[in-house]
């Protein structure tokens, strides 16, 4: 496995570099912004890309926020983008349910959410019905008629065929036994994403996989993973490459994390991979020499590409 190729600081490689490619898919948390600071430069470079011609498509794991809510983030910190530029977890989900399971004919079409109104919006948009989520009355302690009512079916609804789980603010015992409880009746078992940190406030918290998925994968034993839709799986990269009809050897991954966003563009085949480090990896997770996953490239930060010049 070849060492990745440092760019930050030459010119002439960075010009070479984005000449290889048409588009370049973003990741986010860490490599845009962290929370609500966008880092410096990032609106410049994206601009830059425009005006050389490159497509900039915007492709999260955070399935808290629909595609209008992130373009309204976006918006906010001045980064152009449309609606069309958005791909999120909580989007490949959806048609995900819709077009594939729809097409499998999943007997049971109701999903169980586990998750913010992200996920929600983008179910609605596909006209998936589901329950849970955002709904108040789950958002409190779970009480001795709860255990009875999951326990002998009756607070279960029948037409559930699906737990679809997300990174959730309000987690609690209530909503992971309520899922429990339809996985144990046979619901299909699919996440946004399984990422155990989510990067915010220049610091980490606990992700969707952390909260939600992997507590239950868990709870269900025999090594059941969840169906996840968010990077790395090909999945996600499936519902890219056929909604933007993108050549996969002229498109480049750029991201901070190893396991997610550089395994994604590998495994997908794409011409090339760039890591940044201004989110969870550092320089030390890929040079060391068991490390299993290498970008091709790699910078100090998405702004370093800025001195690129026609």
């Amino acid at each position: 496995m070849s060492s990745p190729k440092y760019l930050t600081g030459d010119k002439a490689a960075i010009n070479e570099f984005i000449d290889k490619f048409d588009t370049f898919l973003f990741d986010c948390d860490g490599v845009l912004w962290s929370g609500d600071h966008v880092f410096d430069g990032v609106i410049d470079t994206i601009q830059m890309l425009h005006e050389k011609g490159k497509r900039t498509v915007f492709v999260t794991n955070n399935s808290t926020k629909s595609r209008q809510d992130y373009l309204k983030k976006l918006t906010a910190l001045n980064i152009p983008a449309t609606v069309e530029d958005v791909f999120g977890s909580a989007y490949s989900s959806a048609i995900y349910i819709s077009r594939v399971l729809k097409q499998a004919s999943q007997p049971k079409p109701k999903v169980f959410v586990i998750g913010e109104a992200g996920i929600e919006t983008e179910l609605a948009s596909e006209n998936v019905d589901f329950l849970g989520g955002t709904d108040p009355a789950l958002r409190r302690d779970i009480t001795p008629e709860d255990f009875k009512a999951l326990a002998d079916g009756t607070g279960l609804d029948p037409d559930v065929g699906l737990v679809l789980c997300g990174l959730d603010f309000h987690i609690n015992y209530l909503k992971l036994s309520t899922a429990f409880a339809y996985l144990r009746t046979g619901a299909t078992f699919m996440a946004t994403n399984t990422d155990s940190t989510l990067p915010m406030n220049h610091s980490f918290f606990p992700g969707a996989g952390s909260v939600s998925s992997i507590p239950l994968a868990n709870m269900v034993g025999g090594g059941k993973m969840p169906v996840a839709c968010g990077k790395p799986s090909q999945a996600m990269m499936d519902a890219v490459e056929g909604k933007f009809q993108l050549d996969r050897a002229r498109t480049c991954m750029v991201g901070d994390r190893l396991e997610t966003d550089i395994k994604f563009g590998i495994d997908g085949r794409l011409g090339g991979t760039l890591a940044v480090l201004t989110g969870v990896m550092k320089k030390h997770d890929f040079e060391k020499e068991d490390a299993v996953t290498r970008p091709a490239f790699y910078v100090d930060k998405v702004s370093d590409l800025g001195v690129a010049t026609d």
